[in-house]
């Protein structure tokens, strides 16, 4: 028992760090072009995850890595970091932490809708009662439809993020679920091919940008310690929670980081706005119940 109240103790450490990505992002990105950042975090969260693996004295398996899991790895790297990374770094450049993270909260729908099609998994009476009071806490917080038009950039990067974030979930899924290889080395790759198309695409777009101390902190500390230590955790603790504790864990970065852009970003929400919100985190909550149990989350790369 005092093992598993220090692994739930743990998890929900590795959420709120999680959350605290969204603070540090919006916050370097007012120095820092959007993909190049995206890039230099991934790059060297890469380094550090490959440091560990590398300590660890096990050699990832390259003989047993065949074409076809070459080029889902190369999906997943252009999809989960290019695509779904990417877009959120540049929708938190043009809009409110709390809305981007609202609009990733459709995660679970599509993730549950692609599975449905992709991996022939039937979604149940309760999934369908969650996708419902997420699209219903959605339009409570949006509505009216009052979007600026200065907003518009972002919002394609979040709804593009958003798909390309959802559609690697499965994928990964369908990786993992073969047990070719292991979850850590499944992350490794694609990250390591995914930073640096962000990063080289970055610099050619947008030029190497002046970076002070601040920066390089935020960069090194997003890298080091929100990635490659909370993934690291993550995974320790998913050796003693169960599927539904890990799942609620996980869901409350719907909350923690509304909270934390409130109280550290100064932005607003009015009464309707958090109503919106805790509907639509108690249908994200429900989504993963599938089968009389629920499916234990992944790391999610996406919205860290």
């Amino acid at each position: 028992m005092k093992e598993h109240n220090k692994s739930i103790l743990q998890a929900l450490f590795v959420v709120f760090l999680w959350s605290t990505s969204w603070v540090f992002i919006k916050i370097g990105l007012k120095d820092i072009p959007p993909l190049t950042f995206a890039g230099l975090r991934y790059a060297a969260a890469f380094i550090a995850l490959l440091v560990y693996v590398l300590m660890q004295r096990k050699p990832i398996p390259w003989q047993q890595i065949g074409r076809r899991t070459w080029v889902m790895l190369l999906i997943l790297a252009v999809l989960l970091y290019a695509g779904a990374q990417g877009g959120q770094f540049i929708a938190l450049a043009y809009m409110p932490a709390v809305t981007v993270n609202l609009l990733f909260s459709f995660s679970s729908i599509l993730v549950a809708l692609i599975g449905a099609a992709w991996l022939k998994e039937r979604l149940s009476w309760l999934q369908w009662l969650g996708l419902v009071l997420t699209l219903v806490g959605a339009y409570i917080y949006f509505f009216p439809v009052t979007i600026p038009r200065a907003q518009f950039i972002g919002l394609a990067a979040a709804i593009f993020a958003l798909f390309s974030n959802s559609i690697s979930t499965v994928l990964g899924r369908d990786l993992n679920r073969s047990n070719l290889l292991s979850p850590l080395v499944v992350t490794l790759i694609p990250m390591g091919i995914g930073s640096a198309i962000m990063l080289s695409t970055g610099l050619s777009l947008e030029g190497w940008p002046r970076i002070d101390w601040q920066g390089w902190a935020i960069i090194l500390w997003l890298a080091v310690v929100n990635t490659a230590f909370a993934f690291t955790l993550w995974n320790h603790t998913l050796r003693t929670l169960s599927a539904i504790e890990s799942s609620v864990i996980n869901g409350t970065m719907l909350i923690w980081i509304p909270v934390l852009a409130v109280f550290i970003l100064g932005e607003k929400l009015n009464p309707q706005q958090i109503a919106g919100l805790v509907t639509a985190a108690v249908g994200a909550w429900i989504v993963p119940y599938r089968g009389g149990r629920w499916r234990p989350p992944q790391p999610a790369a996406g919205r860290d």
